[in-house]
């Protein structure tokens, strides 16, 4: 093969636009193990498992059960496959290389934007800022457009179901500008209090800052009424759409929130990067929030000019490589496509909730009309981490703790909790291998 020809494979499987050619989506199909695209109407899971290698994994002697995906996604084939490529064929730093090496990554990474843009819907690929994730892009907000616009006496408006990425930020905002934080309660089944979320709301409510999808308790919030409500007291609204991007369909225009962020390593990419969409208008206004790198224009001892946007706070050399396996990551779930996979995980969950409501002794935190791929638990007389560990040598992977959500755990009267968290490749069996776990930690401790 020659180096050219070389180049126009990569270029195929990565999906980059190859010199002026229109920018198109190649991507990997969703395949069965004998390389046959699956044609049939019913979702194909087993189709699905084959493109993740680490599934076929055994943990103590056992199959694996990754129940663990909340926490973080694991990685088709196409993933590891762009990652690898990156460094074997392509790599080199982007934007300023005038060599075929650069112009090949710098391709490889503005594409990967493009494809962020038509994930989230957004208007234009330069509203796309690539950052380390979802809790960076937060900060981002916090640190430029808030202390650009907080005022003493201004308040930013949360949820009593946060991450803590999404209370800290607002934390040192307020306290660093004598600002206000005000929390809108939740109810028992762990869903927001809409009419004490809107009596909170008020003239001097600068920023709304709230969860798509509560990582601990599930609950899909309705962020279009949230919005609704928001900008009739003309506040800006930012939403941490990490738990959500894996689950929803995501439309940022339909939405009508300001600032939208999610995690490269919740939807099936690699780690380090992640997505923080924000309004044209809104970017070109804010200040950077790093300096160095990219984001200048000219410098001088008495005067820096900045980049346009998106650049302007993409201080320094970005994760290209990691932004590259982004791209493939979006890649493969526009093949995949949504409905169907969201359909499957909808049934999952169900049924998960079911099989394990009837469990004796076990209680459900977070039991919201309207949930996504979380299920938290609680064990009689069973400590979560105890829970976990036992449940690990089954070869079941869950997540234990506070799940960075110590408010939910206060407002729940639990010190912690046993969060399983599916993904479309899980199945049914899987969740049968949980249910019997569960009874085997309950005899435990007997």
């Amino acid at each position: 093969m020659t180096s050219e020809e070389g180049r126009r494979n990569l270029s195929s499987r990565l999906g980059i636009p190859d010199g002026n050619e229109p920018m198109t989506t190649t991507v990997h199909p969703i395949t069965k193990a004998s390389g046959r695209k699956v044609k049939s109407p019913a979702f194909n899971v087993e189709a699905v498992r084959a493109d993740f290698p680490i599934l076929k994994e055994k943990v103590h002697g056992k199959p694996l059960v990754y129940l663990d995906n909340a926490a973080t996604s694991q990685k088709p084939r196409v993933v590891v496959d762009a990652l690898m490529s990156f460094y074997t064929e392509f790599c080199s730093n982007v934007h300023r290389g005038v060599h075929e090496l650069s112009e090949r990554a710098t391709r490889a990474y503005e594409a990967a934007r493009v494809k962020a843009q038509r994930f989230l819907n957004a208007r234009e690929a330069r509203e796309i800022v690539f950052v380390r994730g979802t809790t960076e892009a937060i900060n981002l907000v916090a640190a430029s457009f808030g202390r650009a616009n907080l005022r003493a006496g201004d308040e930013v408006l949360i949820t009593a179901m946060e991450h803590h990425s999404n209370i800290v930020p607002w934390q040192l905002l307020t306290e660093e500008k004598g600002a206000r934080l005000t929390v809108a309660p939740i109810n028992d089944r762990g869903e927001l209090i809409f009419d004490e979320f809107e009596k909170r709301l008020g003239t001097e409510t600068r920023i709304v800052a709230v969860a798509h999808v509560s990582n601990a308790l599930g609950t899909v919030n309705p962020v279009a009424r949230i919005v609704q409500a928001a900008k009739r007291v003309g506040a800006v609204v930012v939403v941490d759409g990490a738990q959500a991007a894996p689950h929803l369909k995501i439309d940022v225009q339909t939405l009508g929130a300001d600032f939208y962020a999610f995690s490269s390593h919740k939807v099936f990419g690699p780690t380090g990067v992640g997505v923080l969409w924000g309004r044209a208008e809104l970017l070109e206004a804010m200040p950077p929030y790093q300096g160095g790198g990219d984001m200048i224009r000219s410098v001088r001892f008495e005067k820096t000019t900045y980049n346009d946007i998106p650049y302007k706070f993409e201080a320094g050399t970005p994760n290209i490589a990691d932004v590259v396996g982004l791209g493939a990551a979006l890649d493969y779930l526009r093949e995949l496509g949504f409905e169907r996979p969201a359909e499957h995980e909808r049934a999952l969950l169900a049924y998960a909730t079911q099989q394990i409501e009837k469990i004796p002794g076990v209680r459900i935190i977070g039991t919201a009309r309207e949930k996504a791929g979380v299920l938290s638990f609680v064990i009689e007389g069973v400590h979560p981490h105890d829970a976990g560990t036992l449940l690990d040598q089954e070869g079941i992977a869950v997540r234990t703790g506070h799940h960075c959500a110590q408010p939910v755990m206060e407002r729940f009267g639990v010190p912690a909790t046993t969060r399983a968290s599916f993904a479309f490749y899980n199945t049914r069996e899987e969740v049968d291998a949980l249910v019997r776990g569960i009874h085997r930690v309950k005899e435990m401790f007997a």
